[in-house]
C-alpha cells in the first residue's frame, strides 16, 4: 500500500505556480534539511512551488532523521531488503509527485527533481521509469543504482544534471562519471557540474549550476 509523504510548500503563491520542484533529502535527513534551498531559488523562479516531501521510514542507521530505504553497509540490512526498500519508496514518491501535479494543475513537463545523496540515487531511479517525462532531475552528490537495467527499463529521457564535489568521502566522486557514462549510453541528455574541493555537500557552484538548469527547462 502506498505510504503518504508529509511535506512542507514553499514559493509562488496556490493556485498561481506554473511549475514545481521537489527536494529529495538524503539518508538521516529529512524535508526540512533541503526546503531551505527554496529561499535562495525562488527569486529566481517565481513561478515555480517547492516541496520537499519526507522519506516514508525513520532512518534504521541513526536515531533520528528518515530514509527513503536502509543502506546495507551503514545499518546492517540485507541487499534484498535495501531493494525492496527502494521500489516501495519509489512508488511513494510517484505517487507524492503525482499529487504535486494535481494540487498545482500542471504537467510533468513543468515538474523538476532535485535529489542530494539516497535522494539523488531514488530521483534518478524513477525519473526514466514514469510514462511521461519530468522537466529535469538534479542530482546532486548521488549514483545510479542498477546501471545494467537502465536500458530495458528506461520508458522516459529526461534530462540530467548530475552535481558531484571531488573530495566527497561519503559517496565516491567516481560516481558521478558512472552514472554519466550509463545514462549517456542509454539515450540521455546529461550535463555534469564538478564542485571543486567539496566534499559531500552542496556548494554554492552547484547551487548555481542547478538554478541555471532549473530555468532553462521549466515553464514561466
Amino acid at each position: 500500500m502506498m505510504r503518504e509523504l508529509q511535506s512542507a510548500r514553499r514559493g509562488a503563491a496556490k493556485g498561481r505556480a506554473k511549475s514545481a520542484v521537489v527536494f529529495v533529502h538524503g539518508y538521516g535527513a529529512d524535508g526540512a534539511d533541503l526546503l531551505g534551498l527554496a529561499d535562495p531559488l525562488a527569486p529566481h523562479l517565481p513561478d515555480t512551488a517547492f516541496y520537499a516531501p519526507d522519506a516514508p521510514e525513520p532512518c534504521a542507521g541513526n536515531g533520528f532523521g528518515r530514509q527513503w530505504f536502509s543502506i546495507p553497509w551503514l545499518d546492517g540490512s540485507s541487499e534484498a531488503d535495501s531493494r525492496a526498500g527502494l521500489l516501495r519508496a519509489a512508488e511513494d514518491l510517484n505517487g507524492f509527485l503525482d499529487g504535486v501535479l494535481r494540487a498545482e494543475g500542471v504537467g510533468p513537463e513543468a515538474l523538476a527533481l532535485v535529489g542530494f545523496s539516497q535522494g539523488a540515487m531514488i530521483s534518478l531511479h524513477i525519473a526514466p521509469r514514469r510514462p511521461l517525462p519530468v522537466a529535469g532531475v538534479v542530482a546532486i552528490s548521488g549514483r545510479l543504482l542498477a546501471p545494467e537495467l537502465l536500458a530495458t527499463e528506461t520508458m522516459v529521457q529526461p534530462p540530467v544534471l548530475l552535481i558531484h564535489g571531488d573530495q566527497d568521502p561519503v559517496v565516491p566522486f567516481a560516481d558521478m562519471s558512472l552514472a554519466g557514462n550509463a545514462l549517456l549510453g542509454a539515450g540521455f541528455e546529461v550535463f555534469g557540474h564538478v564542485m571543486q574541493g567539496t566534499g559531500h555537500g552542496i556548494a554554492p557552484d552547484g547551487l548555481g549550476v542547478a538554478l541555471q538548469f532549473l530555468r532553462e527547462r521549466l515553464p514561466g
